[in-house]
């Protein structure tokens, strides 16, 4: 088909856009040949006339069908050309948030400048062992392929990562090494991987910078070696750099930063250690302030410095070494601050005592006048003279910077030669993948030597690129044999020719720099004459002599020739570099020691080190002149020679491509622009390899996928069995133009458009299909319809005709009804009116008559009362004129007596102012006065007296006279007071007065008062009735509350039931965490114990070589591990230091099971300790009890002698006993036969004596007992019976006749007495015993008391420690605690043998002594006394029954029953022949024997050694999965038996009475059940890597991508990573597969006799695996999300529901386990348009993150031109509905997660006394009991 046919009607294309690139439009009518303009119509709505070219006339791009729209390999588009590209990497981008897409072999990256969740450990693990186009596409994806080829084709790999600044190459680098580190692991305990990792952060900090393009730009390219030994671990690494960027020592443009060092220590100068440095702010040096941009937003440079540090000391280098690079860096800042003042044009100096030097010069140890004297001078060599010359300013401070550059780039170069030693192993390497992080092309508006040393390097490496594309398309078409035609491609040969060739732009260089008097200019016109018009690829720029310009092979670029020269020689003053090579600092020196490895430029200088060198090699010496003329190599050469073994070094590997993409300038996340993007795309080689691809027969599709894809396009006829012909036959008719396609071995190949075109038949053939199902369905639907409304009419019709009828005769009942209702109604309108008239006459006459009879009875009550009130008024005035008339008298009377007192108050006062009241006073007077004279007559002496008595009477006169005043006004003032009582009466007469009207008025207010009270009490009556109306209302509405409160508190109930769930949901999860997180930790616990034994063993066979021919046995393994796991917490807590006995005192990760054991150990100490104090009272008790029974003992000791009889029978029934065991033992053994058994070594023979000796000594000590105790009852009763009893003599005459000589009388006399006097010493002995044991007690009681005291003071200080700390210290405390009552237990075990020794020797000498003693007195017996003597009443005891139910076995059998039952038994024969558990049941049957016999030491031997087996056998056996389910069945049902037959109650509900009678007796085996608990829990978890090591490969094949319903998927066109065909082939897994290895696994577990809870526990974590490992393939395989994907996946998992109901395990939880997946299913068939579906997904999908919702979305890719896409809007929509979910941020799920194992006890109905041991187990040795 011709390619013009193409552009049709409606048919889209691509035209270019000065804006966008380019744009979509769609044509508006058919294109016919010779057309010069097309008829367009834009997407924004707009017509277009599209003139094409008159010259090419060549027709705009097609674009690509929508459903190939967002591939994941570009090579799978249709149409390859750029719009196809750009656009699919820009929907990728913005639509899908996808970063990563192939292009054929290249990985494009675009930088989404945003974290994503995508670098996770899950993602790692879901990539790794993974077909490269199995998965969507990702960095991981192609280390993993790289990895895989290099274990495959054991070939090195380089995976070549390249990008302009910014566009995310070192963070790509960065995640391919960590991908290996993850993977492969190390080969040692060195940890290799993270030292690789480690050496990032240290190269980024000394060779990243901030630019204006990225913040953490790489100024450097490196190409690192990780090795890997034949296992294909990192056994080291080596990195190689080229062309550091030393410019940015010294100069930073604006908005850019130096490297990332300097800025860290500048924020880290004030750490103690760096006060020496002498540092500041960034701002205070001129060598990291000239960008003016010292802060990266978000970095903290103090945080990276420690970073940085911690990096160098995990590589190995010291914290001296540390100290000298940051001192070397700090002097290169403070060099930079060093100033130069001019004296003239042509020299400049110093300022003295200049800081900055002076610092510089301290820091380096050089001498400050020596290196300021060569800064400013110069030594210049003749032939003859050497001249010293002063410099100009601005060569001092260009010779300054070219220093500072040289000491750092050596410093760079020192720095990863160390990198390289710290990752320099010692293991020879087996292989290597190299990671190239090197620039991308680069043009800018000036453009230097830098610039062309990057392009020239991107020259080669596209050449490489392009030679490995056509190379792989030329294997592919020669693979499929189909005719190979040269494809034209770009060689840029010409162009490398141009740089590298003699006489070529490099050589011209380096023949400039040796010349004298070489400068740019002169240089620039040898180029122009040589190349100009010479070579195509060379120009000239119109206005410029001093640049020229190159056509590279992604664009031209104009190179200014300035500095080129310079550059290129990298002058460094000799001189500057002697006074460094003098420096008393040691490491400066050592930057600067030439060798002769071949120099690489690690930066643009004049040494370096060897780049192809991958271990560092001791430097060696060479001569002087080798060593000059090494040092004159220009950096031109140097970096050519570098990179020529590059090149050779990557094609010495398998090369893999990634091209790092920078999607806009401006660091934006997820914005794309096209312009950047395009030019990107055309620099790094990406559109070429399109192109490559679509010069030849880019779209190829197997046979197959051919025919599952257009089997609609084929007639029935045309379908043949051989799928070849059929896909030929059908071409030949679709396809006309036999060019357009080859038919290869196994693939079709297509030309670029012709997948287009059959897509386009496709699709209109189904478009035809559709229009003719449409309208079969719509006349269907329509007739339906019609039928419908028929039958609908006819329907109402007859109901309408029937209600009319029934509303007429509605009617008529109506209209007799109303003439019967008016008769009745009238008669009783009527009757009412004549009954109402008749009352209301009858109550108006009564009311009447009433009204009469009232009116009569009031007059008369009215005449009566008048009467009454009348009487009453005649007394009230009588007594009112009465009351007046004596009030008046009385007040007469008062007045009258007034007149009286005031007559004969003023009669007194005139008396008291007349003189003979004077003269009657002074009477008495006078006589005093003459007897005065008369004394001073008589006594003229005393005159003056006299005057002075005279003078004292003038005063008491005066004094008197003043009273007399004073009484006077006293009198005065009572007759005022009298006027004012005056005025008061008459004020209280008015009072009075105004009291009687106030009482008038009160009188009233009574009234008022009254009728107030009678209007209050009517209101009220009101009010009280209006309460009870209220009240009425009140109650109604309490009981509607009542009613409401009920109903609230159902609801209540409700809710509180629904939370009661709840939370017994969360606590139940909260559960399974902590049980998770316990079987976590023994699982861990698991592992390291596995790795100690392997380092064990291998320390072993390090250390102890073993002798030929000798193996150490499994005895003492066994041994050794029963000591360790019986001593429990103290044998751990002893093997616990051993382990951690290393050079380093690092702290062992806290052990929580050995922490909760622990715990455990001490709670069962404390219960000892508690049984230890009843003990000891109890025994204070009885040695209380035996003192009262000693003080208190009665003289008649009838009851001692009874029994005494009594023992005296018990020890002969006990002799009879052991006569009864002799017999039989002698019998057994005469019985033997076989010479053998009974030849006296034998070991049969030997143990039966052993036995018989045994019994013999214990028959002759019970007879000495019975002896003794006859002679202690007759001496006793001849002591205690009276003589003159005739009973009692007669009793002691027979005894004294039965001893008839008195020698046999004295001789028991003597007896009895020694026998006295025994039985008194043991008395004393045993009562010392109880008082020492009773002090040793109390002794043990105070110091468990002080113990206890002890423990709470440490409970109280770990109680103030942190966490952590508390954890730890309280598990030191312990083990120390543990560890001192070992030791203390261990001395009284040996003190406790030692006394049974003693005492068995003690009693061995007692039973002589006694058996001397018997035999005498034997001998003095006659027989005929013997026969004489009567027959004492004996016991004899009932014979036991025999023990059922146990197996005895010898000591020395066990390791053969260990080695028989577990280490070789055969689980296929035990599971099929045998009942299941047998031998959980055998083992549990010979503890039962040994704890019959109370052997601990047997006990525990037998169980540790099985423990031991089972691991052992797990171990070696662990991959199978009989094996294993077989181990973990009969450990649970051995545990069942250690629960079932302990004799706790819980334990015992089930048992029948002969299954209790079976029960252990003497031991508490409750350690090793938890034991036995944790080794079941660890045969789970490895029960469950099998299974997910044997389901994992079929589960991705079987459940996506084989088409279970075949024809409903249609395959897309692929691309050149060829994904897995979904059309089952032989070697292929299918659901079939899974469900037949589902029944295999639980048909061996039924078999094996596992409990049924623990199936169901196995089939959910089996379903959880599935669902799991499928939804992550899902969420990242783009081609499997579509709808019809969603349909396969929910039959598949309708199957297996299916699978759960025949086998009865729904109830298993294992559908629940299925639900994200069912989710996922079920999203990718809903609607997906409007805001409704977004509320239904919302709701649907609640086992499903929100992450997973949108990656599932994002992936959506239509298979069929029907279907649609997700848009962008809804997908945010989504996300805003479900902002406030709280779940995971993590996109996969885990599936190496393991649920929570329980072992719900299942006790056995089996009787053990029935179980018969086969005779193939081997297990003759043993013998049922």
């Amino acid at each position: 088909m011709a390619a013009s046919e193409l552009y049709t009607k409606f048919a889209r294309v691509w035209i270019p856009d000065p804006e966008e690139v380019w744009k979509s439009a769609e044509l508006l009518k058919d294109y016919k040949p010779g057309d010069k303009v097309l008829l367009l119509h834009l997407e924004e709505g707009k017509d277009l006339e599209y003139h094409l070219d008159p010259k090419t006339k060549e027709l705009p791009h097609l674009r690509n069908p929508d459903i190939l729209v967002g591939e994941n390999d570009l090579t799978a588009l249709s149409y390859l050309h750029e719009p196809a590209v750009l656009h699919n990497l820009r929907v990728r981008f913005i639509d899908s948030k996808l970063i990563y897409t192939y292009c054929g072999i290249v990985l494009v990256a675009i930088n989404p400048y945003e974290q994503l969740p995508i670098y996770g450990e899950d993602i790692i693990n879901a990539y790794s062992g993974q077909n490269m186009g199995d998965m969507d596409p990702h960095i991981f994806a192609v280390a993993e392929e790289a990895y895989k080829q290099m274990a495959r084709d054991e070939r090195n790999q380089s995976i070549i990562v390249s990008g302009e600044s910014g566009a995310g190459k070192t963070v790509s680098a960065k995640y391919a090494m960590r991908y290996f580190a993850t993977v492969s692991g190390s080969a040692s305990e060195a940890n290799v991987e993270e030292k690789v990792l480690a050496s990032n952060p240290i190269m980024e900090s000394i060779g990243n910078a901030k630019t204006t393009r990225n913040d953490n730009s790489s100024r450097f390219g490196k190409y690192i070696e990780i090795g890997f030994d034949k296992r294909y671990r990192i056994i080291g690494a080596n990195m190689r750099t080229y062309l550091l960027e030393k410019s940015r020592v010294v100069f930073q443009a604006e908005e850019e930063r130096n490297y990332h060092i300097f800025y860290q220590l500048c924020a880290s100068a004030k750490l103690p250690e760096f006060k020496m440095l002498r540092l500041g702010n960034a701002d205070n040096f001129n060598y990291t302030k000239q960008g003016g941009s010292p802060v990266i937003e978000g970095v903290d440079d103090a945080k990276e410095m420690a970073h940085t540090r911690q990096a160098c000391t995990l590589l190995g280098i010291s914290e001296s070494h540390q100290m000298g690079i940051f001192r070397i860096l700090a002097g290169i800042l403070h060099l930079g601050n060093v100033g130069f003042t001019s004296r003239d044009a042509d020299s400049c100096t110093i300022p003295p005592k200049h800081e900055p030097l002076c610092i510089f010069c301290d820091l380096m140890g050089v001498d400050y006048e020596e290196m300021c004297h060569w800064l400013c001078h110069r030594k210049l060599a003749t032939a003859t003279e050497t001249y010293i010359k002063p410099i100009s300013k601005l060569q001092a401070t260009n010779a300054r910077d070219a220093l500072a550059k040289h000491i750092y780039a050596k410093l760079f170069n020192w720095i990863v030669d160390n990198v390289n030693q710290a990752l320099h192993s010692a293991v020879k390497q087996h292989s290597f993948i190299g990671v190239l992080d090197i620039y991308g092309f680069e043009t800018f508006e000036i453009n230097s030597f830098e610039q062309f040393c990057i392009n020239y390097a991107n020259e080669k490496l596209q050449q490489q690129f392009n030679m490995h594309v056509f190379k792989l398309e030329q294997e592919e078409y020669m693979k499929e044999q189909i005719p190979w035609t040269l494809i034209d491609f770009y060689d840029n040969q010409p162009c490398i020719n141009l740089i590298e060739s003699k006489l070529g732009i490099l050589d011209l260089l380096d023949e400039e720099c040796k010349m004298p008097k070489g400068t740019d200019d002169t240089w620039a016109q040898k180029l122009y004459n040589t190349h100009l018009n010479k070579c195509a690829l060379f120009e000239k720029p119109r206005l410029s002599n001093k640049a020229f310009i190159i056509q590279h092979f992604a664009d031209k670029v104009e190179y200014q020739c300035e500095g080129f020269l310079e550059k290129n020689k990298d002058t460094v003053f000799e001189e500057q570099i002697k006074v460094l090579k003098s420096s008393k600092f040691k490491m400066l020196p050592e930057l600067f020691q030439d060798d002769e490895k071949a120099i690489s430029p690690t930066s643009a200088t004049s040494s370096g080190r060897t780049p192809l060198t991958r271990t560092p090699a001791k430097p060696t010496k060479g001569r002087p002149g080798q060593m000059a003329k090494e040092h004159k190599k220009t950096v031109g050469h140097q970096f050519r020679n570098s990179l020529h073994l590059l090149m050779e070094t990557l094609n010495a590997t398998t090369p893999h491509y990634v091209r790092c993409i920078k999607p806009n300038d401006f660091k934006f996340p997820f914005t794309f622009d096209e312009k950047r993007a395009v030019q990107q795309l055309r620099a790094c080689g990406v559109l070429e390899t399109i192109r490559i691809s679509a010069a030849g027969f880019p779209s190829r599709w197997t046979y197959q996928e051919f025919f599952s894809r257009y089997r609609v396009l084929m007639k029935q006829k045309d379908v043949l069995s051989d799928r070849k012909q059929t896909c030929k036959n059908v071409l030949e008719k679709l396809i006309l133009d036999k060019d357009k396609y080859q038919f290869g071995k196994t693939k079709i190949f297509f030309r670029a458009g012709q997948v287009a075109y059959l897509e386009k038949l496709r699709a209109d053939k189904l478009r035809a299909a559709c229009i003719r199902i449409q309208k079969t369905i719509r006349g269907w639907l329509l007739r339906k319809k019609y039928l419908r409304m028929r039958k609908a009419a006819i329907t109402m019709q007859r109901y309408v005709r029937g209600y009319q009828a029934r509303c007429y005769a509605k009617f008529l009942r109506r209209t007799k009804a109303a003439t019967i209702i008016q008769k009745y109604w009238r008669m009783y309108v009527v009757r009412r009116r004549y009954k109402i008239r008749r009352a209301a006459t009858i109550v108006l006459q009564s009311y009447l008559r009433g009204f009469l009879a009232r009116n009569r009875y009031r007059k008369i009550l009215r005449e009566h009362k008048a009467v009454i009130i009348q009487k009453r008024v005649r007394g009230w005035l009588a007594r009112t004129h009465y009351k007046r008339s004596m009030h008046a008298i009385i007040y007469l009377q008062c007045c009258f007596r007034r007149m009286m007192a005031k007559r004969e108050l003023k009669k007194l006062k005139i008396e008291a102012r007349s003189v003979e009241r004077y003269k009657k006073l002074h009477i008495g007077m006078e006589n005093k006065i003459m007897q005065l004279q008369r004394k001073v007559d008589e006594q003229n002496k005393d005159y003056k007296c006299l005057v002075e008595k005279l003078t004292n009477l003038e005063g008491i006169y005066n004094s008197e006279t003043e009273k007399l005043r004073s009484d006077l006004e006293r009198l005065q003032l009572s007759e005022e007071e009298a006027k004012v009582a005056t005025g008061r009466v008459l004020s209280l007469q008015e009072e009075i007065a105004k009291l009687r009207k106030d009482l008038e008025q009160t009188r009233s207010e009574k009234k008022c008062i009254e009728e107030h009270a009678d209007r209050y009490k009517q209101e009220t009556e009101q009010l009280v009735s209006n309460l009870k109306e209220e009240n009425t209302l009140l109650k109604q509405e309490k009981e509607a509350l009542n009613h409401r409160i009920v109903q609230q508190a159902k609801e209540m109930t409700e809710t509180m039931e629904k939370k009661l769930v709840e939370e017994t949901k969360q606590l139940e999860l909260d559960l399974n965490d902590e049980r998770l997180r316990y079987q976590n930790l023994l699982n861990e616990f698991s592992r390291l114990e596995e790795r100690y034994d392997d380092l064990k063993e291998e320390m072993t066979l390090m250390v102890h070589v073993p002798k030929p021919g000798h193996k150490r046995t499994d005895s003492t393994h066994s041994s050794n591990e029963s000591e360790y796991i019986f001593s429990s917490e103290i044998a751990e807590m002893e093997d616990i230091p051993s382990r951690t006995e290393e050079p380093s005192e690092k702290k062992v990760p806290l052990d929580m099971s050995l922490f909760l054991k622990l715990q455990k150990r001490v709670t069962e100490l404390e219960q000892e300790k508690q049984v230890m104090q009843d003990e000891l009272d109890r025994k204070e008790e009885q040695v209380l009890r035996s003192k009262a029974k000693e003080e208190e003992r009665p003289q008649i000791r009838g009851a001692e002698l009874e029994y005494e009889s009594l023992k005296r029978q018990e020890l002969e029934s006990e002799n009879k006993k052991l006569k009864n065991e002799l017999n039989e033992l002698r019998k057994a053994l005469s019985e033997k036969s076989a010479p053998e058994v009974t030849a006296p070594g034998a070991p049969a023979y030997r143990v039966l004596m052993e036995q018989l000796t045994s019994v013999s000594e214990e028959l002759d000590v019970r007879k000495e007992e019975v002896l003794i105790l006859r002679s202690q009852l007759v001496s006793q009763k001849e002591a205690i019976q009276p003589k003159n009893t005739m009973t009692d003599s007669t009793i002691l005459l027979e005894d004294v006749q039965k001893m008839k000589d008195k020698g046999e009388i004295a001789q028991a006399y003597i007896g009895l007495k020694e026998t006295n006097r025994l039985l008194e010493s043991q008395l004393q002995s045993q009562k010392r015993s109880h008082e020492n044991e009773a002090e040793a007690l109390r002794g043990e009681i105070q110091s468990l008391k002080e113990e206890n005291n002890r423990q709470q003071q440490l409970l109280a200080q770990n109680l103030q420690l942190p966490p952590e700390a508390r954890i730890e210290a309280s598990l030191q405390h312990e083990i120390t605690r543990l560890t001192n009552e070992n030791l203390d237990l261990m001395e009284q075990l040996e003190k406790q043998d030692k006394t049974v020794r003693k005492l068995k020797k003690q009693l061995k000498v007692f039973a002589k002594k006694i058996g001397e003693l018997e035999v005498g007195q034997m001998e003095n017996i006659s027989p005929g006394q013997i026969i004489d003597e009567p027959i004492r009443p004996v016991n004899i005891p009932r014979k036991e029954k025999d023990f059922q139910g146990m197996l005895e076995y010898k000591k020395e059998d066990e390791q053969k029953l260990v080695k028989n039952l577990i280490l070789e038994l055969k689980p296929r024969g035990v599971a099929v022949n045998l009942i299941p558990g047998l031998p959980a049941y055998i083992l549990f049957m010979c503890v039962r024997h040994a704890d019959y016999l109370n052997d601990d030491q047997k006990v525990r031997s037998l169980l540790t050694s099985t423990i031991n087996s089972i691991k052992k056998v797990l171990k070696k056996r662990g991959d199978d999965f009989e094996t294993v389910s077989f181990w973990l069945s009969n450990t649970c049902r051995f545990l069942h038996c250690l629960k079932q037959y302990s004799g706790e109650e819980g334990f015992m509900k089930h048992n029948t009475s002969r299954q209790n009678e079976h029960c252990l007796t003497n031991f508490d085996l409750a350690e090793y059940r938890q034991v036995l608990s944790d080794l079941a829990i660890q045969i789970y978890q490895q029960l469950v890597r099998v299974l997910e090591n044997i389901l994992q490969p079929m589960i991705v094949s079987g459940m996506l991508e084989h088409e279970t319903i075949q024809g409903v998927s249609g395959v897309k066109p692929t691309g050149l990573r060829k994904r897995t065909s979904s059309i089952a082939d032989e070697g292929t897994y299918t659901l079939d597969s899974i469900l037949r290895q589902l029944n295999s696994f639980h048909s061996v577990m039924c078999q094996h006799g596992m409990d049924p809870e623990l199936i169901k526990q196995v089939v959910k974590q089996m379903f959880y695996i599935i669902g799991a490992i499928t939804l992550n393939n899902l969420l990242l395989r783009k081609d499997m999300c579509s709808w019809s994907k969603g349909m396969q996946i929910r039959y598949n998992v309708s199957q297996l529901e299916e699978w759960l109901r025949d086998k009865n395990l729904m109830n298993s939880g294992a559908k629940e386990t299925l639900e994200p997946l069912i989710q996922a299913a079920q999203l990718l068939q809903v609607k997906k348009k409007t805001d409704d579906d977004a509320e239904a997904i919302c709701s649907m999908c609640n086992a499903l993150t929100t992450a997973q919702i949108v990656k599932v979305l994002n992936l959506y890719t239509p298979v069929n031109e029907f279907e649609e896409r997700v848009s962008v809007s809804f997908i945010r929509t989504i996300q805003m509905r479900l902002r406030d979910r709280k779940d995971s941020p993590q996109l996969l799920m885990d599936a190496k997660h393991i649920f929570p194992v329980t072992f719900p006890f299942n006790p056995s109905s089996l009787a053990l006394e029935t179980i018969q041991i086969p005779a193939s187990l081997g297990l003759g040795f043993i013998s049922r009991v």
